[in-house]
């Protein structure tokens, strides 16, 4: 972390902000406080006179409810990862970087203090990405993020939602939070869909079916999580759908907006597609007794990556046409791979 970034936290405006990043967190928490209430006090124990019904409507409802809270929890707590020591460029050195004349000059101290780093992604003018902030290079796929003031491996993107950055160690979390969301959504929608219906099919008196118990703040509430709900599930199903997307094709938000440069071939948007398969384990692991479940199973170290062979696109030789840019297999196992710029 950049002593720049330090001193502005430890600044009574730095704290104020550090509280005030909570706030999205804090929102969800509530209403989600106020939906179990809503659900389970308003709905199932004051208006459900089929206690079966009610049973098994309570039993499901908690089930989701623990798996999209247990997801979103480990979204929230979990750690961006720290860079290795080794990756962090001497102070000797950031000077001669900082002082060098031009750019070949600098391309050339960072490329030869990178000589036995994993790392295969480039910037544009094909020097090693370099973290002014930080004073690291960037391991492949990492970038800084300027909220968490921190070079994050594998960043997805920032998300205030979850006061975190969606990255290596917490994306499978990340797309869980996504999924039992959309269906703690449509769950509660469906299950208050027929009280919403009756409620307006006898707007001014009590159904005797007992959906309703006949208090207006009862009627308020179960007419509010219907709404809520579906609101909610609009805007989650496409954003979930989108990050199930880049699982299959084992690629971040920032690498779908520019793609990685690797140091053989260039800018590839499908540098680390693998196949389905291979990318949606990359994320979940292979052991589906897990896939479902916030437990880390993704496979690797955060620092570097599989990325297609050269062997691979013979295919496009043999009558195939393929627009992905291959990275040689010494590279592979001799460097790891990086984007963005010199000095960001």
């Amino acid at each position: 972390m950049g002593n720049d970034d330090n001193r502005r936290r430890k600044t009574p405006c730095g704290c104020c902000m550090s509280v005030f990043k909570w706030i999205p967190v804090l929102f969800i928490f509530a209403v989600i406080g106020w939906s179990y209430y809503a659900y389970v006090v308003e709905l199932c124990v004051l208006n459900t006179e089929n206690r079966v019904a009610m049973i098994f409507m309570l039993f499901f409802y908690h089930i989701t409810l623990i798996l999209f809270l247990w997801s979103y929890w480990k979204t929230i707590s979990t750690s961006v990862g720290r860079v290795p020591d080794h990756w962090r460029i001497p102070d000797e050195e950031v000077n001669h970087l900082f002082r060098a004349d031009n750019p070949e000059t600098q391309k050339r101290i960072l490329n030869n203090f990178a000589r036995n780093l994993p790392v295969t992604n480039r910037t544009m003018n094909g020097s090693v990405r370099f973290c002014d902030k930080c004073k690291i290079i960037k391991p492949d796929r990492s970038h800084h993020c300027s909220v968490c003031s921190c070079c994050v491996l594998k960043m997805d993107h920032h998300c205030p939602w979850v006061n975190n950055c969606v990255n290596f160690f917490n994306y499978k979390f990340f797309v869980l939070f996504l999924g039992y969301a959309l269906i703690y959504c449509l769950y509660v929608a469906f299950t208050t869909l027929h009280d919403f219906i009756q409620f307006w099919q006898t707007e001014n008196q009590l159904s005797e079916q007992g959906q309703l118990n006949g208090s207006g703040m009862g009627r308020f509430h179960i007419l509010f999580l219907f709404f809520i709900s579906i609101m909610f599930a609009i805007s989650l199903v496409s954003l979930f759908g989108y990050h199930i997307y880049l699982v299959l094709v084992n690629r971040t938000t920032l690498e779908s907006f520019r793609a990685p440069v690797f140091r053989i071939g260039g800018p590839d948007k499908n540098g680390y597609n693998l196949g389905r398969y291979a990318n949606f384990c990359e994320v979940f692991g292979d052991d589906w007794q897990y896939w479902f479940l916030p437990i880390f199973t993704s496979f690797g170290d955060g620092i570097s990556y599989p990325i297609r062979h050269l062997e691979e696109d013979t295919e496009s030789l043999l009558g195939y046409h393929s627009d992905t840019r291959i990275e040689l297999e010494e590279d592979f196992l001799t460097e790891g791979r990086f984007q963005d710029s010199i000095i960001p």
